[in-house]
Formats: C-alpha cells, sequence, structure tokens
C-alpha cells in the first residue's frame, strides 16, 4: 500500500503541473478575451461572446474528450488537405492542459472583464487629461487596479480548475486521480487512495489560498492606506 500512497504523492507534480500550465493559457486567453469583450469592434465583440457562451454551456468532460480525439484528427485532416505529411499525436498532457487553459479562460475573461469596469472611469480620463496615451493609461492605471478587482473571481477559478484537472484522468495522464484508481483496482481499499488523493489536493489549495491572500494584500497596501 505505501508503493501506491508514494505514486499518488509522485503524481502530485504532475496534477501541479497541469493546473499551472492550464492557468497561464486561461490567463492569456481570458486577458485577451476580456479586451474583445469591451472593444468597439462588433467582431471581436461578438467573437469573445460565442467564446464565452458556448464554453460555459458545454460540459468540462465532453470538451476534454473532444479535444483529445477530434482535435487530432481534425489537424491531420487539416494538413492532409493542404498535401502536408505533417501528423499530430496530441499526447494527454498537452490535451489537458490545451482543454482546461481553454474552459477556463472563458470563465477567466468574465472575471477580468468584470474588474476592469470595476476601475473608476474617472481614472482613465485623468490619464488622458495628463497626455498619457490610452495604451499607456491602461498598462499604468487600469491594469494595476484591475488585479485587485480581480483576485476574488480568479481565486474561485483557480480552485475550481484544480479540482477539473481530475479530469484528464479519463484521457490515461497518470495525474493523481488516474494512479488513485489504479491503486484501488489493485488493492481494493479505495478509500484510502481516494482520500489520500483528496487531501493532497487540499494541500495544493491551502497554498494556492495562502500565496493568492498575500497577492492581495500587496495589491492593497495602497487602498489601505488611502482608507486609514
Amino acid at each position: 500500500m505505501s508503493d501506491y500512497l508514494l505514486l499518488i504523492l509522485l503524481a502530485a507534480r504532475v496534477t501541479i503541473a497541469v493546473s499551472v500550465a492550464s492557468l497561464v493559457f486561461a490567463i492569456v486567453l481570458g486577458f485577451f478575451g476580456a479586451l474583445a469583450k469591451l472593444s468597439a469592434n462588433p467582431f471581436l465583440k461578438a467573437l469573445a461572446t460565442v467564446y464565452t457562451t458556448v464554453i460555459r454551456g458545454v460540459p468540462d468532460l465532453i470538451l476534454m474528450l473532444l479535444i483529445y480525439y477530434g482535435g487530432t484528427i481534425g489537424l491531420n485532416s487539416l494538413f492532409e488537405y493542404f498535401g502536408s505529411e505533417t501528423v499530430v499525436d496530441l499526447d494527454p498532457f498537452t490535451s489537458g492542459v490545451l482543454t482546461l487553459g481553454f474552459i477556463y479562460g472563458a470563465y477567466m475573461t468574465e472575471t477580468f472583464r468584470g474588474a476592469i469596469l470595476s476601475v473608476p472611469n474617472g481614472q482613465r480620463e485623468a490619464g488622458l487629461a495628463f497626455g498619457m496615451s490610452p495604451t499607456r493609461v491602461f498598462i499604468r492605471i487600469i491594469m494595476p487596479q484591475m488585479v485587485r478587482y480581480a483576485i476574488p473571481g480568479f481565486t474561485n477559478n483557480w480552485l475550481v480548475l484544480i479540482k477539473a484537472t481530475a479530469l484528464v484522468s479519463v484521457i490515461g495522464l497518470q495525474e493523481m486521480t488516474l494512479i488513485a484508481k489504479q491503486a484501488t483496482k489493485a488493492t481494493r481499499e479505495p478509500f484510502m487512495y481516494f482520500l489520500f488523493s483528496g487531501a493532497l489536493f487540499l494541500v495544493i489549495t491551502f497554498v494556492s489560498l495562502a500565496l493568492i491572500k498575500w497577492v492581495g494584500k500587496r495589491y492593497s497596501l495602497g487602498t489601505r492606506r488611502g482608507a486609514l
């Protein structure tokens, strides 16, 4: 039994790697998705709206299977259509990261959009009045404050994303949930291994909350001093 527990513990590294890589991808998609939804360009706004609506409406498991199986077939068919002999074979790790990042990019889009809208418009107007370009106003004034407003929603999305990594077990990635399933089949001791996996998820969650809380305090220093 101790051997299986060690394997689950080692598989935690895969879970963390999938979570972090998916988060980075989701942040990038969410940031540009939020800008698109706030854009004056109707095409970009419509595209971002369709993205967030469809992704949030389709179950994560279905998207996982579609990307893992359908993505490989679709890419290979596309290369074949253009006469290329390139063969694409998406491994479980890449498929998991792309799927989770794509899914939670939609949630991050709404989180960042709401955070940007929460920054008082008068600050943007003040920056423009001082002769700053719109891009500089966004980078120097809007973005730092956006982070503070986005932290609550970001925290929730991150915690849900961590739990969603268990879905990659269905496509064969050797993460904690899959190892726990294999250990259960071999020993017929389901509670021990699933409880151990759940405890590891809790540890990751507690550490994440501590780090995000520290970041939140850093971005709230000026606000708190101003309130005093």
